[in-house]
């Protein structure tokens, strides 16, 4: 073909017909120009054809690990408000008379209690958008949106639980060290012991004192807190799994 075209211009040029040979040069430019014009729009839909199944790919990653995220968040909350519940009923236990308090198993209510369940979602392919400034792939400005107020979310709800686990290594259980049985509050859980303590211990002492309703009721308010901020995970979790939900071709 660049042969033929070759010959053409030598023929023109040996026939002395510079005007037709103008026209023929000028023709040709255009074509190499709609040549190069062509190649740019196959490879500028060739790059947006890749672009576009690497976001269907993204939205597939997020959909799938917030579904699991969301399973994840459903068993948390049973078990943060199953300690709630507990130490509620503790908390109402507080000040009643002995006979009406040895009715319950402390030992359980109180083991229920300091379990305080913490919800660890799965990041991964959020951590790795951010990192590697793939987000912008993304044009649903929506969900990016969205994205972003679950980071902020997640970080509202990680300073809670923290506020209620140092509630709970620096007071609740020194307080239950002192003037409780560990051992037999440990009978329900992982350590499981067949008898309770050999010491003699009034452990009902601690309804009657003041300290422990107030570390009590503390403990109380930063679970209550931190089940706000679940309660706003919940509802931004749903927000993105709707967003990322399969389109129909």
């Amino acid at each position: 073909m660049i042969k033929f075209f070759r010959k053409i211009r030598q023929r023109l040029l040996t026939e002395n017909k510079f005007s037709k040979y103008m026209l023929y040069a000028i023709g040709e430019i255009v074509l190499v120009v709609i040549g190069i014009l062509i190649a740019l729009q196959i490879d500028t839909w060739n790059q947006n054809r890749l672009a576009d199944n690497e976001e269907r790919t993204i939205l597939k990653n997020i959909h799938t690990e917030f579904l699991q995220n969301k399973e994840t968040l459903k068993n948390t909350i049973l078990e943060i408000n199953s300690s709630f519940n507990a130490g509620k009923k503790l908390f109402n236990l507080i000040g009643k008379n002995r006979t009406e308090i040895e009715k319950f198993n402390l030992d359980s209510l109180i083991f229920k209690t300091l379990e305080y369940a913490a919800f660890r979602p799965s990041e991964n392919t959020i951590s790795d958008l951010l990192q590697s400034g793939r987000l912008q792939l993304l044009k649903d400005t929506n969900l990016k949106d969205l994205l972003y107020l679950w980071s902020r979310n997640i970080n509202g709800y990680e300073n809670a639980r923290n506020r209620v686990e140092i509630k709970v290594d620096e007071e609740l259980v020194p307080y239950l060290s002192k003037y409780y049985s560990m051992r037999d509050i440990d009978m329900y859980g992982r350590l499981a012991w067949k008898t309770k303590t050999n010491l003699n211990i009034d452990k009902l002492g601690v309804f009657e004192d003041i300290e422990f309703e107030n570390i009590l009721d503390d403990y109380l308010y930063r679970i209550s807190t931190s089940r706000l901020r679940i309660n706003e995970l919940e509802k931004t979790i749903n927000a993105i799994i709707k967003e990322t939900e399969p389109q129909d071709d």
